[in-house]
């Protein structure tokens, strides 16, 4: 097994590298490796496994079947964050893409952006359009046609508003620069990966993405989305969309979001507007009968509040810009359940910075 702390040289001649972060998704890699390898038609390119300590048979499946792809074995699970950044401190190339198991590729996925990329240096990121495996004509959850943030902090994305996704009818097949590129399948330059810090361990997994691309943005950089490339994603491959868990990571991460890349003023006026809102989200729960999920709404201020005081000296020496492209400056929560508002093509594009 591979020291996961022990800085790797490969290929320096390897442009793209996919990554993909596997944790006990054995069965995604038998249904899916298939695909993106016959997909993988992109010059000087690597497809590589991160193993987040998996207890299934993952790693022996791809040692039998697939000696020839390169495994990285972490130590331990790390999460999203922490299992990308130990992985890739092992991956030498132009670019990444970090890609989720449970995803199927489409022929020539990759060339399109990688040519956008190659042709706008300012580029950090890009994501493709992403459609579900299950209902293949309409958004998937995670990612859509690009994400997008109001100003309260909620994301959301073209081709999904909170739950509510819309059926792809190309109305989101424009190239555009976005606010955040989904986790899921995210194009990165590798230089600016590594001179941001890569993902912010911290978080684990849930946000951490748009913690990135919020930091490339105000270090100067774009993130784009690329119609040209389709993929179809199962999405919930690890925590089911209704899970305390999952409740608590979206909320703690979503405020640690906010304070490590407004400027000061601009947090504390939208923690006093968040804070009542998310109050009404865990008493929502607790109407539901969802004890677990309300009682995570409060941990995560908790631990929001431990995770502020133990990285304050490092989060203060981070570029915070008033700079906020794409940012939807409404209400997106009094949109939608007040002003029934459940497509991206109702919000008025003059209320975006």
């Amino acid at each position: 097994m591979q020291n996961a702390h022990t800085q790797v040289k490969t290929d320096t001649n390897v442009k793209v590298a996919t990554v993909i972060l596997n944790w006990n998704g054995k069965h995604f890699l038998e249904k899916f490796l298939p695909v993106l390898l016959s997909c993988n038609t992109q010059e000087r390119s690597e497809i590589i496994i991160a193993d987040n300590a998996s207890t299934d048979e993952s790693v022996s499946f791809l040692k039998n079947n697939y000696p020839n792809i390169r495994i990285i074995e972490n130590s331990f699970n790390e999460g999203f964050a922490g299992g990308y950044n130990t992985a890739l401190k092992q991956v030498e190339a132009e670019y990444y893409i970090l890609l989720n198991s449970d995803i199927e590729v489409t022929p020539h996925w990759i060339e399109p952006i990688i040519e956008m990329m190659d042709n706008d240096k300012k580029i950090a990121a890009v994501q493709p359009k992403i459609l579900s495996y299950y209902e293949k004509e309409k958004f998937e959850y995670a990612g859509a046609a690009g994400g997008f943030i109001d100003y309260l902090g909620y994301p959301f994305c073209r081709g999904r508003i909170f739950a509510n996704t819309e059926k792809d009818e190309h109305q989101y097949d424009n190239v555009c620069e976005i606010f955040w590129a989904t986790g899921a399948a995210i194009f990165v330059r590798a230089e600016v990966y590594h001179s941001l810090g890569g993902l912010d361990r911290d978080f684990f997994a849930h946000q951490e993405e748009i913690d990135f691309c919020w930091r490339a943005k105000n270090n100067g950089y774009k993130i784009m989305y690329c119609p040209n490339s389709t993929i179809y994603h199962i999405g919930g491959g690890t925590l089911p969309k209704s899970s305390a868990r999952k409740t608590y990571l979206n909320f703690r991460n979503n405020f640690a979001l906010l304070y490590k890349n407004l400027p000061k003023n601009k947090f504390l006026k939208i923690f006093f507007l968040r804070f009542p809102l998310d109050i009404l989200a865990a008493f929502s729960f607790l109407a539901k009968g969802n004890l677990a999920e309300f009682f995570a709404v409060f941990k995560a201020f908790r631990d929001f509040l431990k995770m502020r005081n133990k990285n304050k000296s490092n989060w203060s020496l981070l570029v915070r810009k008033d700079h906020l492209g794409q940012i939807y400056f409404r209400s997106l929560v009094l949109k939608h359940y007040l002003g029934r508002v459940d497509k991206f093509s109702q919000l008025s594009t003059k209320n975006f910075s």
